[in-house]
C-alpha cells in the first residue's frame, strides 16, 4: 500500500503535492518523491525518509511548475532507499510514473526490456511501466505475453506503428502487458496534463476550478476540494486543468461527481470511525495481495528453497513470535502439520530467549514472525537461533526492518501500514503465508493440491461475506457481550489459536477480562468460574472434533453460562444448544480460521465501541514493542 498524488492547474504544484502527500502518509512512510513539470527540464527529487524530510530538502528549491506527481512509499519490491523511491522514469527522464500495487510479472517484462537495451536503476516492479510507455511512444510494440518466446528483432519491426501514439494510448498499451494490481499516474515532458489508471487499487479525482487533482485517497485532496470522482475498475483518465476524460474498455464513460461531507480526520480513515475498523475491512484485500505476491499461476514461490531444506536436509520448522503473531504461529503449526506432515515447533519469543532449550541448528529452520520487524523479544530469539546455526527466515510486514537484516531470508506480508494498535489484517496475512507454506511442502496428489489452492483463492470473497453481515448480526451480539466484565473464548484443533486471538482482541480494546481455552480443558479448572455472568464464545466448525466441541457446549450450558457460537451457515443443530449464533460461510475445516477470525475481530471492535473505549490506542499498549 502506497500513496500517490497528482496536480494539474494554474498554481505552483509542488506545495500542493507535498501537503497532499502528508495527508496520506499513513499509506506509507519509508521513502517519497516528486516530479515537477515546468517550462524547462522536468525536476525529480526523491528521499529515503518522511514527507517532512522531503519538505525540508526542497525548501528554497527551483521546482517551479503547474503539473506534478508525488508518491509516499510502503515498500513491497526493493528495500526502502532513495533509488527505490518513486517516481520512476524512463531512460531519458521524460516519462515519470507513480504506482500503488503489485506487478506480478515484472521480472519477465524486465528481462525483455533489458534485452532491448533499457537501463534500470531500482529494484522495484514499478520501473518497468515508464519503459513500456516509452517504447510504445517510440512505436515499438512488444510481444503480448512476456516470457512467451525468444526475442526476435523482426517481430518488432513488423509491429511498428506508423503513426505517433498519444500518451493515453501508450499508457493503455503498456497496461495490457501487466499482471497484478495498480493505480498509476503518468506525467510526460511536454504534456500539459496527467494520465491515470486503476486496477484493483483505489484512485480518485478531485475536481477544482481550473485545476484538478488525482490521489489514492480522499484525504490527499480534501483541503483543496470536496468534489470527488471515484474511478472504477479498469478506468483510464486523462486529466488536464480544465477537462477530465475517462474511458473504460476503449469507450468514454461518465463517472458521477460526489460531494464529500467528511472532515480531514474522517477522510484519513476512509470514512470509518477508527483505523481498526478500516483495517478489518481491508482484510479481504490483505489476503488477496499476499496471495498475489507468492502465488503465480498456481505455483507458490517464496524465493526460498523450503522443500530442499525440509525434504532434502530433513529439517523441522521452529517458529518464534509474541502476542497476536504468536497465536498466528500456533494456527500455522496446525495448518502446516495438517497439509504437509512436517513437524513444527512454536515458541513464545520472550520465553525462548531465556530457556535452556537445546537446539540443534543443523536440523531446524527458525522462523521469526513479527508484523513490525522490530519486536525486541522476537529479534533476540532469532539471534539465538542463528547462534545455534539454524537457517533463519523472517516473516514481517516492513521492508528494511531490523528482522530483515538479521534473518538469512525474508517473506513479506503485503498488507500496507497497520495503524491500529490491535493487529488485524497482519494476523490474517500471516495465516495466508502459512497456508501457502503448507501447500508448498505438501505431498499430496496434484488434483488435491489444486482443490486446496482454488479454495484458498476464494478466501478474499469468504472474508468479505463475513464483513457484509457486520451491520446486522455481529453488532447485535456485540451489544449483548458489552454488558459483561468476564468472558471465555473456546475452540479446538486449528481454531483453538483463533479462540486465543479472539480473547486477546476483546481484552485489548474493550477491557473485558477474556480468556481463551481449548474447549475440552474447561472442565479441568475453569468450570469453577462459569456463571450466568460469564458468557462463552465458542467456535464450532464441522471438523473431526465437531461432536466433541458440541459436547463441551452442553457442559457449559449446564453451568448456566450464556453461549455465543461462531457457526457455519446451514448448521441447524447448533441453535438448539446455544443462546446466539454468529454465522460465517462454510469452508473446508482447514480454511475455517479465515472467516472465524474476521468475525471475532468485528465482535471485539463493536463490543469496544459499545463500551465507549479508545479503540485505536488502547491504554498501556504500543503498536511496536521494541523493549523486552
Amino acid at each position: 500500500m502506497c500513496g500517490i498524488v497528482g496536480y494539474v492547474g494554474e498554481r505552483e504544484a509542488l506545495p500542493i503535492i507535498l501537503e497532499s502527500l502528508k495527508r496520506i502518509e499513513y499509506r506509507g512512510y519509508d521513502s517519497c518523491g516528486v516530479f515537477v513539470l515546468g517550462d524547462g527540464e522536468p525536476k525529480l527529487h526523491k528521499d529515503a525518509g518522511t514527507i517532512d524530510d522531503l519538505k525540508e530538502n526542497l525548501i528554497g528549491s527551483e521546482y517551479k511548475g503547474k503539473v506534478a506527481i508525488g508518491h509516499t512509499r510502503w515498500a513491497t519490491h526493493g528495500a526502502p532507499s532513495k533509488r527505490n523511491a518513486h517516481p520512476h522514469l524512463d531512460g531519458k527522464g521524460e516519462i515519470a510514473v507513480v504506482h500503488n500495487g503489485i506487478i506480478e510479472n515484472y521480472q519477465l517484462i524486465k528481462e525483455e526490456l533489458l534485452s532491448l537495451g533499457c537501463k534500470f536503476v531500482s529494484e522495484t516492479d514499478t520501473e518497468v511501466i515508464p519503459h513500456l510507455i516509452n517504447l510504445s511512444l517510440k512505436k515499438k510494440a512488444l510481444p503480448k505475453k512476456p516470457g512467451s518466446g525468444k526475442f526476435d528483432q523482426q517481430t518488432f519491426k513488423k509491429s511498428l506503428i506508423k503513426n505517433a501514439i498519444e500518451l493515453k494510448e501508450a499508457v493503455k498499451e503498456a497496461l495490457t502487458r501487466l499482471n497484478g494490481s495498480y493505480a498509476i499516474i503518468v506525467a510526460e515532458k511536454g504534456f500539459d496534463g496527467l494520465v491515470a489508471a486503476r486496477k484493483e487499487s483505489p484512485l480518485i479525482i478531485g475536481v477544482g476550478d481550473r485545476e484538478n487533482f488525482i490521489a489514492s485517497d480522499v484525504p490527499a485532496v480534501l483541503e483543496q476540494t470536496n468534489r470527488i470522482i471515484y474511478l472504477e475498475e479498469g478506468d483510464l483518465a486523462v486529466v488536464k486543468k480544465d477537462s477530465i476524460y475517462i474511458e473504460n474498455g476503449g469507450a468514454e464513460v461518465r463517472r458521477e461527481e460526489r460531494l464529500i461531507p467528511w472532515t480531514i480526520e474522517d477522510a484519513e480513515k476512509g470514512g470509518y470511525e477508527h483505523f481498526m475498523l478500516k483495517e478489518i475491512h481491508e482484510e479481504p484485500r490483505a489476503i488477496m495481495d499476499t496471495l498475489r505476491g507468492y502465488l503465480m499461476e498456481d505455483e507458490i514461490k517464496f524465493g526460498i528453497d523450503f522443500r530442499g531444506e525440509v525434504e532434502g536436509k530433513g529439517k523441522d520448522i521452529l517458529m518464534v513470535a509474541c502476542g497476536t503473531s504468536y497465536y498466528a504461529t500456533l494456527c500455522g503449526k496446525h495448518i502446516i502439520e495438517n497439509l504437509a506432515k512436517v513437524p513444527v515447533q512454536v515458541g513464545l519469543a520472550s520465553e525462548f530467549n531465556y530457556s535452556n532449550f537445546v537446539l540443534d541448528g543443523t536440523k531446524i529452520i527458525a522462523m521469526a514472525i513479527t508484523q513490525s520487524g522490530e519486536t525486541a523479544d522476537t529479534l533476540m530469539a532469532l539471534k539465538k537461533a542463528k547462534r545455534y546455526g539454524s537457517k533463519t527466515v523472517a516473516l514481517t510486514n516492513v521492508l528494511g526492518s531490523s528482522v530483515t537484516r538479521i534473518a538469512d531470508d525474508t517473506i513479506y506480508m503485503r498488507v500496507g501500514p497497520e495503524i491500529g494498535v490491535a493487529a488485524t489484517k497482519s494476523f490474517i496475512a500471516q495465516l495466508v503465508i502459512f497456508y501457502l507454506l503448507g501447500l508448498l511442502l505438501a505431498k499430496k496428489p496434484e488434483s488435491e493440491l489444486v482443490e486446496y489452492l482454488e479454495e484458498l483463492k476464494r478466501m478474499p470473497q469468504i472474508a468479505q461475506m463475513v464483513l457484509d453481515e457486520e451491520d446486522t448480526d455481529i453488532q447485535m451480539h456485540a451489544r449483548y457481550l458489552a454488558k459483561y466484565e468476564h468472558a471465555f473464548f473456546v475452540g479446538r484443533g486449528v481454531n483453538l489459536p483463533i479462540a486465543l486471538e479472539g480473547a486477546l482482541k476483546l481484552k485489548e480494546i474493550s477491557y473485558i477480562h477474556a480468556e481463551g481455552y481449548a474447549a475440552g480443558e474447561l472442565k479441568h479448572g475453569p468450570f469453577a468460574l462459569l456463571t450466568k455472568d460469564t458468557p462463552v464464545v465458542v467456535i464450532l466448525t464441522h471438523d473431526n472434533v465437531y461432536e466433541k466441541t458440541m459436547g463441551n457446549v452442553k457442559e457449559i450450558k449446564a453451568r448456566g453460562s450464556p453461549v455465543i457460537a461462531i457457526a457455519e451457515e446451514g448448521d441447524e443443530e447448533v441453535e438448539k444448544y446455544v443462546d446466539a449464533v454468529i454465522r460465517v460461510p462454510r469452508t473446508s475445516a482447514i480454511f475455517s480460521p479465515i472467516p472465524n477470525t474476521v468475525a471475532l475481530h468485528l465482535l471485539a471492535y463493536w463490543t469496544a465501541k459499545e463500551r465507549g473505549c479508545e479503540i485505536d490506542k488502547p491504554r498501556n499498549l504500543a503498536k511496536s514493542v521494541t523493549v523486552e
